[in-house]
């Protein structure tokens, strides 16, 4: 068997990692992430890092929780960076473990920041980014050219001071839309983007759990979203893909029916 953790640079003491465990499935994991688990001193990690990916932290590790939940008690932003920090200046090998891609979303690049200017040895290691994994996983693509040569990725959770974003540009700038965070306020977000333009029959997939046990999909057309929502059907939390290859799926799923069909299988 090729022992991987030659393909890895060292994790040096007083170092930070900052690492992408991608959408919750253990083997979606790079190689880079697994053996930062294997070297670990401490591992801080969000709520969303299931306990398949915190069981590969070395014997002896240290988990802290430092997880953030939309309308629940959460770890401050400032103590998270302080704690990283400090952990850091006390020699130990620090591993920030963040859902998804630490940079998509995951406020990496604040941490990146306070790191810098503390003066502590960082890296990034990329992970899978939990909206395209969402989709991947049930075949649909993010891009093709028959459907759209862009795609957007926003948040759907507010700013601290209440602004957000402008969904009625988004919905006017044509390309399909990837939701992450976004359960809270999907009812709004649904309703502004058919105001900016987008017909209420426009397709839409949502992924609760990508990649986990856990996963449960819905497709409906953008106009029901709200009542979706409102009603308890979509848990979070969730991927939101909002136009032409939210399609997609079920294209694919009525050909591999057939195949199915013609074989006897």
């Amino acid at each position: 068997m090729t022992d991987l953790s030659r393909l890895s640079p060292v994790f040096s003491p007083g170092e930070v990692w900052l690492v992408g465990a991608g959408p919750g499935d253990p083997g979606l994991l790079t190689v880079h992430a697994l053996n930062a688990l294997a070297q670990a001193d401490a591992v801080v990690h969000d709520a969303l890092i299931g306990e398949g990916v915190l069981s590969l932290a070395r014997d002896g590790a240290v988990l802290e929780y430092a997880g953030k939940r939309g309308g629940r008690p959460s770890a401050q932003q400032d103590a998270i960076c302080e704690r990283l920090i400090a952990l850091a200046r006390a020699g130990k090998r620090v591993l920030r473990l963040k859902g998804g891609d630490p940079f998509v979303f995951g406020r990496g690049g604040e941490e990146a920041l306070a790191l810098a200017r503390a003066g502590i040895r960082f890296r990034i290691v990329p992970g899978v980014s939990s909206g395209l994994a969402a989709l991947a996983q049930h075949g649909v693509p993010a891009t093709t050219r028959d459907t759209n040569h862009a795609v957007i990725l926003a948040t759907g959770h507010c700013a601290a001071d209440g602004e957000s974003v402008d969904w009625e540009a988004l919905a006017r700038a044509g390309a399909p839309i990837v939701l992450y965070m976004a359960v809270a306020n999907l009812g709004g977000i649904a309703e502004a983007l058919i105001r900016g333009g987008l017909a209420p029959t426009t397709p839409t997939l949502v992924v609760h759990g990508a990649t986990t046990a856990r996963e449960t999909l819905l497709e409906a057309p953008l106009a029901q979203l709200p009542s979706l929502a409102d009603g308890g059907a979509i848990a979070s939390p969730a991927i939101v893909a909002v136009g032409a290859i939210a399609a997609f799926r079920q294209a694919i799923a009525e050909h591999v029916q057939a195949f199915r069909q013609a074989v006897g299988s």
